[in-house]
C-alpha cells in the first residue's frame, strides 16, 4: 500500500511503473541506462471514491489519457531509484 493521505491509500498492484531512458544531456550514460521514470495509473478502475476520481480528472490534465491512465514520468535526477 502506498499512503497518500491518513485516510488514503491506494494498492501498489493497481500502480504499474516502467523505466526509460531520459531525454536531455546526461553526460556518458545517456545512452546506456534507464533512469527515468514513468508511473501509471488507471483511474477509472482504482478503487477510489467516485468523488475523488471527478476531482482528479480536470486536475491531471494532459497526464490522463483519453482511456483514464494517469501517466506521471520523473527524469529529474540521474538515478532511477531516486526518480521513482
Amino acid at each position: 500500500m502506498i499512503r497518500i493521505t491518513d485516510s488514503l491509500a491506494i494498492d501498489e498492484d493497481e500502480i504499474a511503473w516502467s523505466s526509460m531512458r531520459a531525454s536531455g544531456p546526461g553526460g556518458q550514460n545517456v545512452n546506456k541506462v534507464s533512469t527515468a521514470v514513468e508511473l501509471r495509473f488507471d483511474v477509472g478502475r482504482a478503487f477510489l471514491p467516485e468523488d475523488l476520481k471527478d476531482r482528479l480528472r480536470p486536475l491531471a490534465g494532459r497526464q490522463l489519457t483519453q482511456d483514464g491512465i494517469l501517466i506521471i514520468t520523473a527524469q529529474e535526477t540521474r538515478s532511477q531509484e531516486r526518480n521513482r
